[in-house]
């Protein structure tokens, strides 16, 4: 398998965008209805845009901060019910809150604890983190994280030991797969990749290039597609982003190889094609056994790990593509006008995408990695808000 070519880095340029009048102005693809109120209550105190927003399309305002920097490779962020955002740090393998207090830097980054069980070589280490939907009752985290030995998913209180309720997922030093999320219907998802052995992906009882759901325990939900087993989605090459719509539509990330990288509609027992497709199917026998993607990018302008559902929009986070990617899906199940990036070179390698409980996007950097190329503020956590539709209160 090759690898694939380092890509040129953007210069760094200006901390707000200035949107195309119509890049998103496609009928109504960028207005962004009233988010739903916080059952936290107030939103927390929010530092001000580096500078004023920018006029983007009709009626329509992104303004960009960076709630926090001197971060080490983030990648998970999840939510608590009181504000505050839990981070993890890829390859110091520690926990981090961050905020909802604030002070004129941005919001208030505290660690809370390193898991000593995480072997963060290559791609691997702490990725993805999900807060359990009755955190108020139970208090419970859970972390995807890569050991010496396997990739695994467990749970904890913060500041206890984590126990492990999934274990064995292949791990390699690429292809790690790792973001974890609670979907509507309550249950744990969990994304995996193959691990370099393109064999996984359609071998059904490995977990590696797969989608996998389950209870909090860790057991298979009993209506899963395949009898007993935690498998969702199969034949997947290295899925990092997953996220739902309104509708309760699955959306999620995946890395292609040299040429072709993906967002896909995820139906449960669907198979992806990997190892045998990359990108769309190029016949007719292909096209009926796999899934075709929502959307490809070639690998220079995308390689895109976090996915968030901001109101209509699905938001992807790319590494190599150094952009936020909007998208706008369509009930049918295809994508209404051409997908629009935003920030592009602005702040280098994005990670991760977030809803944040105020309706605005948290977006994290990954220049710290093997790959990137860290200014003195890196990595960070940006905040996106989008005026003139609803998106963010503050």
């Amino acid at each position: 398998m090759r690898a694939r070519q380092p890509y040129p880095r953007s210069r760094r340029r200006r901390a707000a965008l200035a949107l195309c009048g119509a890049a998103l102005l496609v009928t109504t693809g960028c207005s962004f209805g009233e988010p739903e109120p916080d059952p936290a209550g107030e939103p927390p105190t929010f530092p001000t845009p580096s500078v004023s927003p920018t006029q983007g399309g009709v009626d329509q305002q992104v303004a960009v901060s960076v709630l926090a920097k001197g971060l080490r490779v983030p990648w998970g962020i999840a939510f608590l019910p009181d504000g505050a955002a839990l981070v993890t740090e890829r390859d110091t393998a520690r926990i981090l809150r961050v905020g909802p207090e604030s002070g004129p830097d941005g919001l208030t980054v505290t660690p809370v604890q390193t898991l000593d069980e995480v072997d963060a070589s290559g791609e691997g280490g702490l990725l993805g983190i999900a807060v359990s939907p009755d955190y108020e009752r139970d208090e419970t985290v859970f972390v995807y994280y890569s050991t010496r030995t396997d990739n695994r998913i467990a749970r904890l209180t913060l500041g206890g030991e984590p126990t492990p309720i999934v274990t064995g997922i292949p791990r390699a030093g690429i292809h790690n797969g790792g973001g974890l999320a609670f979907g509507p219907d309550g249950h744990l998802y969990a994304s995996t990749g193959d691990a370099s052995r393109e064999a996984n992906s359609q071998d059904v009882k490995s977990l590696g290039g797969k989608i996998l759901r389950m209870t909090p325990s860790g057991a298979p939900t009993p209506d899963n597609p395949f009898p007993k087993s935690l498998v969702w989605s199969l034949g997947h090459r290295n899925v990092q982003g997953i996220a739902w719509d309104a509708n309760q539509r699955m959306f999620a990330t995946e890395f292609g190889q040299n040429t072709w990288d993906e967002v896909n509609l995820i139906e449960p027992g669907a198979n992806y094609g990997w190892p045998e497709v990359e990108g769309r199917a190029e016949t007719g026998a292909q096209r009926e056994r796999f899934a075709e993607p929502l959307v490809v990018w070639p690998t220079s302008e995308s390689s895109c790990s976090g996915a968030a559902v901001v109101d209509r929009l699905l938001a992807v986070a790319c590494l190599r593509g150094e952009r936020l990617w909007l998208v706008e899906p369509t009930a049918a199940g295809g994508v209404l006008g051409q997908p629009r990036a935003l920030l592009t070179g602005e702040y280098g390698r994005l990670r991760g995408a977030t809803l944040a409980p105020d309706g605005s996007l948290w977006v994290s950097t990954s220049n710290h990695d093997q790959s990137g190329d860290p200014g003195p503020d890196d990595d960070r956590i940006i905040r996106l808000v989008f005026s003139g539709g609803g998106a963010g209160r503050s």
